[in-house]
């Protein structure tokens, strides 16, 4: 049965989505997944800096431009390093090295080389002036193009970003290998799936995603 939601439901608490990082009530009612991947770049003192990251979205703007549009946050070292650099890497793990990439969350001094402090290993990139992370099986290397406020007024920003350079372990676009989804491909960010009738939470983490059954392509 399909229930309408024209507003907070009272088990969604205010203080809980500020407790969470001032999301939406919408954010944990729907719970949409987004893909999982560490910006990396360069801080002011030459030291690596790796950020987790969700909450994103790609967009093709023609056959030859791909765009990211993903949140940032201003008072951080990946903004600031974008901002001063104009680059950086996407860099998307898959389930096996996910808790290595966890650790650059509590990683991120200023001083910290925060690929190395989080086991990981850099390499550097073909195009832009920022690390790559080598066990990532996909490395999306971005030039800065703008960022917006996403409301006037609401504090929260955004940031699109062009690739120019792509770099992919053939065993994952060779899906009768490893290919590029299940427990061997891409993460996707599960954000607390919660019951609207009963506050529950599901456990969150990283989500995997699987082929589906094929659908001929007819529009009439």
């Amino acid at each position: 049965m399909k229930k309408e939601f024209y507003e907070r439901p009272d088990k969604i608490t205010e203080q809980w989505c500020k407790d969470a990082g001032w999301f939406s009530w919408q954010d944990f009612l729907t719970a949409v997944p987004s893909p999982v991947f560490v910006v990396t770049g360069w801080k002011e003192n030459g030291k690596q800096n790796a950020c987790l990251q969700s909450w994103a979205t790609f967009i093709g703007g023609g056959t030859d431009v791909f765009i990211c549009v993903m949140p940032v946050y201003k008072g951080g070292h990946m903004y600031r390093s974008l901002k001063r650099t104009g680059v950086c890497v996407l860099n998307f793990p898959s389930n096996d090295i996910y808790g290595r990439c966890v650790k650059t969350i509590g990683n991120n001094g200023f001083e910290t080389d925060e690929i190395d402090a989080a086991g990981l290993t850099a390499e550097n990139a073909a195009k832009v002036g920022a690390p790559r992370i080598k066990e990532c099986f996909l490395n999306i290397e971005c030039e800065f193009l703008w960022e917006r406020e996403l409301l006037e007024g609401g504090g929260s920003w955004i940031a699109a970003l062009k690739a120019v350079h792509v770099c992919m372990d053939s065993d994952r676009y060779d899906e009768s290998k490893l290919g590029r989804y299940g427990k061997t491909g891409y993460l996707y960010q599960i954000h607390c799936p919660m019951n609207p009738e009963t506050g529950d939470v599901a456990p969150v983490g990283p989500g995997v995603i699987a082929q589906g059954d094929f659908v001929e392509w007819v529009t009439k």
